[in-house]
């Protein structure tokens, strides 16, 4: 990948981090699916976004018991429910900009009608805890000459031991960044490609603990620079 190209996706990808900050600031309690989605989409879009590549849905936002749902952009509308004073909230952002996409998640966890970093119960903070045990386990097991099939069994074999549960509806952890959707390969089982044959990629494992009723989301976008992995 040139250097202009990935310049140009690191400019989307930051308009993508931009709104998760700006959204910590408007997600309080009584807000709904479909305000954090507007207020998100349109952020955006003043940032410079001129579409949305997932299925033309650039804010897939879920509230409570709602963040267990793994379900394809096709389908997804979002709902009228409200944040409550305690929640959980996940967003996953698809920004498009003159063709180069962005990509990125992130948990929620609302506390006092707030969003909060560090929270004070931890039947919430150990979803966030393995979501960021399973990036670190990714980057420091990840190699260039790796298939998504191996890194797709490493991490699920750890989803598994520490009593979590893979949500993804087709059971994928990441895909790669492309120009045309049915160009995308997924981090899957019997996927044989390598991390090296790809530019960029994402690693986002969608996981709840057995038994829980509430899911985690953490989405970054990867890509190899001289052999060491960087987060775009």
């Amino acid at each position: 990948m040139k250097d202009e190209e990935l310049l140009r996706y690191k400019r989307v990808q930051s308009i993508a981090k931009e709104t998760i900050d700006f959204l910590k600031e408007k997600v309080t309690t009584g807000i709904t699916e479909c305000e954090i989605a507007d207020l998100a989409n349109n952020y955006m879009k003043k940032k410079g976004v001129n579409s949305f590549w997932y299925h033309g849905v650039g804010t897939l936002v879920l509230i409570g018991k709602r963040t267990t749902l793994s379900i394809s952009g096709r389908n997804y509308e979002p709902d009228k429910i409200r944040v409550r004073t305690n929640d959980l909230v996940t967003v996953d952002l698809s920004p498009k900009l003159n063709g180069y996409w962005g990509d990125l998640a992130r948990t929620f966890i609302i506390q006092n009608g707030r969003v909060v970093e560090t929270p004070q119960k931890n039947t919430v903070i150990e979803g966030i805890e393995f979501e960021d045990y399973l990036h670190n386990f990714f980057r420091k097991n990840i190699k260039p000459e790796m298939t998504f099939n191996e890194m797709y069994h490493l991490v699920n074999n750890q989803i598994k031991s520490k009593g979590f549960v893979n949500l993804d509806f087709k059971g994928n952890l990441g895909h790669t960044i492309e120009k045309e959707m049915n160009k995308r390969v997924y981090i899957e089982k019997d996927c044989m490609t390598k991390f090296s044959e790809c530019d960029l990629f994402t690693f986002e494992p969608h996981i709840k603990k057995m038994n829980g009723q509430l899911g985690f989301k953490r989405e970054d976008i990867y890509y190899f620079s001289k052999g060491k992995l960087q987060v775009l």
